[in-house]
């Protein structure tokens, strides 16, 4: 599948905000938006006043980048939750946060979303036991996610927790890292997601 391969950095630029794209680098001082925040380009080209539609466009862009998810998949996530009851913009990001890549990199089982879907894709983690090598998994309420009985790929998932033991879990994630588990407590409502998104632009744009 095609994936963007180019600098995570130079796409926080362009968005004139910072997606977390390298996980725990981003919240310390060699973070490169902290050092350059302007956008990418010859001189920083100037940021012009955009249009709504333009403003729509941003979000969602950003909303992709964050969780690494190419346009076609992305209209898929928006068609399943405009399907659902409730609200579509968090049944949107509810879909989006369960995905097991997701889920690994907020259980602190890698640094970045990046790394996780390649964790997820090496086959180094396991859903209620059984080895799951699919990053769009959805995971569900009661699921326990663990690391494959592999002293590679526990190795890999605690030296991952060392270097992000200072970003907390959110609630509805408990892990324990004794046991190198995370169990999916409840499903995440809007105030346990914390994008740096409007996600109500989004739905604007794609209810056109």
């Amino acid at each position: 599948m095609a994936r963007y391969l180019g600098p995570s950095c130079r796409l926080c630029r362009a968005e004139g905000t910072k997606l977390f794209l390298k996980g725990a680098r981003c919240y310390t001082a060699k973070c490169a938006f902290e050092r350059r925040s302007t956008a990418p380009g010859m001189h920083g080209r100037g940021r012009q006043k955009p249009t709504e539609y333009g403003r729509q466009l941003r979000e969602k862009q950003k909303l992709r980048r964050i969780y690494g998810i190419l346009e076609r998949q992305f209209r898929l996530y928006f068609a399943r939750a405009a399907k659902k009851k409730g609200v579509t913009g968090d049944t949107l990001l509810t879909l989006l946060e369960t995905r097991l890549d997701n889920v690994v990199y907020r259980a602190g089982f890698a640094v970045s979303r990046a790394l996780a879907r390649q964790i997820v894709r090496h086959a180094h983690i396991t859903v209620n036991g059984k080895v799951v090598n699919i990053p769009s998994y959805q995971v569900r309420a009661n699921d326990v996610i663990g690391v494959v009985d592999r002293e590679k790929s526990r190795a890999l998932i605690r030296g991952q927790l060392e270097q992000t033991a200072g970003i907390p879990a959110p609630e509805w994630l408990p892990v324990n890292k004794e046991e190198l588990t995370a169990s999916v407590a409840r499903l995440p409502e809007r105030g346990d997601i914390n994008v740096p998104v409007n996600v109500s632009l989004v739905v604007e744009l794609y209810s056109k």
